[in-house]
């Protein structure tokens, strides 16, 4: 029975990271995206094809594409959306061509993910992303002020916001800034702080149900293309899974994946599982999601977080944290079992060690590859993910 396909996600020739070093860690795929093409245009083929081929040179595939990025308008149900939707489609048409399957995207508001400390230095010295809610609260209350932010916060985190906020210095609270601005792996151009402030207004007069809605109408209209494609949709759990500034979050819990599988049943419409996304919130369970979302498994992201008693957590290593990565990967080999044996599904699922700690050489190239996504600390995260399957392997005589 295969293994796991070990991939590595590369943001192109830019990147502080290349694939002649990704190559040396036996990595068989790359995972990227046409990271200048706006948001909403089509990907031509030929950029697709040029990219290909780089990757190709280099002796690796493409394996999977994170990500294609959904407009704005699609996401909060413009009149326009529907332009947006097909050229969507058209890409995806676009990448089938070029020999390219599997398509991870996220369906997050405002912003990728949210951390309010992208250098905390762990006890060994490296560093590692972190979010604390009592950060986050200081931010929105006295830094982008957003508009009666402070009766949306129980009177007790309200002050410890203010404590926190009072204590940080012009350079700190600068950093504090930055981290949140900085918004989106793959670009290093930070969210300017009144556009922040204009979109999240826009957000918030939106409610869950009426986001759901839009995902919903944009599934309707892109399953059924990829499927016809053979192309495999894997929407990216929000990250963190709860509400930050008040932002409704669509795809953090085992009952909003229902809703969005269950909404356009289709072997095109899947999940990309985000141990450390799903695992931000102890009340996610996460071997009942991949128990009983498995077979929507298209691809899997593995890493790990370290949850503290007031809401924040830091990127751990990835086989030490609070997630149970060992039972993560056990579940994960038995849903490739049942896939073997019965013959449906892709049994090689493409894996990426996700995210990593800055560490040794590292440190001298930080400024040069994105917050998250240093070389030797995924690295590292590669080595001990693959030894720890091919134990469970052994123990499991698969």
């Amino acid at each position: 029975m295969d293994y796991l396909k070990k991939t590595f996600r590369w943001f192109g020739p830019e990147f502080g990271v290349t694939l002649s070093e990704i190559k040396q860690l036996g990595v068989e795929g790359i995972v990227a995206a046409c990271q200048k093409i706006p948001i909403g245009e089509v990907w031509p083929k030929e950029t697709i094809t040029a990219l290909k081929s780089e990757i190709i040179a280099h002796g690796m595939e493409w394996s999977v594409v994170e990500s294609v990025n959904i407009h704005m308008a699609i996401k909060y149900g413009y009149p326009d959306r529907d332009r947006y939707i097909v050229n969507y489609i058209q890409t995806l048409k676009n990448l089938a061509e070029n020999g390219i399957f599997d398509v991870c995207y996220n369906f997050m508001q405002l912003i990728d993910w949210t951390r309010t400390d992208l250098d905390y230095v762990l006890p060994t010295g490296a560093s590692a992303l972190r979010y604390s809610p009592v950060s986050a609260a200081a931010f929105d209350l006295f830094i982008l002020g957003r508009e009666n932010a402070k009766q949306s916060y129980p009177k007790e985190l309200y002050e410890k916001a203010k404590a926190h906020f009072d204590s940080l210095d012009d350079v700190n609270r600068k950093k504090l800034e930055e981290s949140i601005l900085a918004g989106m792996p793959g670009s290093k151009k930070l969210i300017a702080l009144d556009t922040f402030k204009k979109n999240l207004a826009t957000v918030l007069e939106k409610d869950k149900e009426q986001l759901q809605a839009n995902l919903s109408y944009f599934l309707k209209a892109v399953i059924p293309e990829a499927e016809k494609l053979g192309v495999r949709m894997a929407v990216h759990p929000d990250d963190p899974p709860f509400s930050v500034f008040g932002v409704p979050r669509i795809v953090s819990n085992y009952q909003d994946i229902k809703f969005l599988l269950d909404c356009c049943p289709s072997p095109s419409n899947g999940l990309t599982f985000c141990s450390g996304s799903l695992g931000a919130s102890a009340d996610n369970d996460l071997m009942r999601i991949i128990v009983d979302f498995g077979d929507k498994i298209h691809f899997i992201h593995l890493r790990n977080v370290r949850l503290e008693a007031d809401g924040s957590f830091y990127e751990a290593d990835h086989l030490n944290g609070s997630v149970p990565i060992e039972k993560v990967m056990k579940a994960i080999v038995k849903q490739q079992q049942k896939r073997y044996e019965n013959g449906i599904g892709i049994v090689s699922i493409p894996m990426r060690p996700d995210h990593g700690h800055v560490l040794l050489d590292d440190k001298k190239r930080q400024n040069e590859f994105y917050s998250g996504y240093s070389l030797i600390g995924r690295a590292i995260g590669l080595a001990q993910l693959t030894g720890l399957e091919k134990g469970i392997r052994e123990v499991l005589q698969v």
